[in-house]
């Protein structure tokens, strides 16, 4: 009785498809030059060597992509390194600026601040200074010296050279009591004085304040002249305890006393 193959899926490949895919992968091999370097050798040795070198170079190809990932990697990291630092340093070089504006800005309002006190302090000192009613001027008639020429029989003040129209001023800091007319004084001036004594500048030509006005050292009261009872241009000068005539003391010794060379 005769058999008959069923076709299907549980067919085997023939002779000659088995051949065909032989030769197929044999040149598949001699591609890629496995064969030829395993069949060329004629010793044992030499085939072992051919195997080793040919891993060897399968080898060197997967790590060499690691390695150069990593390379990659840690120059990514480096570059980050050195921008924050250089952020660091540029964060550390507007610190040190600013803290440098501060400490300058610091030290010009401690200037200023400083400047200020000794402007206040040379003003005080100079509105608490003394000096000649008549800039460098000397006395022509001493205190005290006796003569007709007074009424109570004495100089109750001292002169002070002064030619014609020459600037008289105030000698410190006052108020004015009195300005005008003054009999005997011709046109005079009275200064109350910071420090509570009197001034009077009498025989003026001109009087150039008012009474109740405040005056600085050296400030222009008025015009040297010859009015009232005088025999010639000059200034009477006269230090007191009060407004009132009679409360005279020493002009000389008064302005001395408060630093005026005389």
């Amino acid at each position: 009785m005769a058999f008959t193959r069923a076709t299907g899926k549980h067919r085997a490949p023939s002779r000659m498809t088995r051949r065909s895919a032989h030769a197929a992968g044999v040149a598949a091999l001699a591609t890629t030059g496995v064969i030829g370097t395993l069949t060329s050798p004629a010793s044992a040795a030499g085939r072992e060597a051919a195997l080793t070198g040919t891993l060897e170079a399968l080898d060197s190809t997967g790590p060499t992509k690691t390695i150069t990932g990593h390379g990659l990697a840690e120059e990514v990291r480096e570059q980050a390194a050195v921008q924050e630092e250089a952020a660091t340093a540029a964060e550390r070089q507007a610190r040190a600026e600013q803290e440098a504006k501060r400490q300058a800005e610091a030290r010009f309002k401690q200037a200023r601040a400083a400047k200020e006190r000794a402007d206040r302090e040379e003003e005080r000192r100079r509105l608490h200074s003394f000096q000649l009613p008549v800039a460098g001027s000397y006395v022509s008639t001493a205190y005290r010296a006796g003569g007709s020429l007074w009424s109570s029989g004495s100089h109750s003040g001292v002169d002070f050279h002064a030619p014609y129209g020459s600037t008289v001023v105030s000698v410190g800091l006052g108020t004015v009591v009195e300005a005008g007319w003054g009999g005997a004084y011709g046109n005079n001036v009275v200064i109350r004085m910071h420090d509570g004594t009197y001034t009077q500048y009498g025989h003026l030509a001109s009087v150039t304040v008012a009474v109740g006005q405040t005056v600085a050292p050296g400030q222009q009261i008025g015009v040297s002249g010859s009015t009232g009872n005088s025999t010639g241009p000059h200034l009477h000068f006269e230090a007191r305890t009060g407004a009132d005539y009679g409360s005279d003391i020493d002009p000389v010794a008064y302005l001395r006393a408060r630093g005026v060379r005389v």
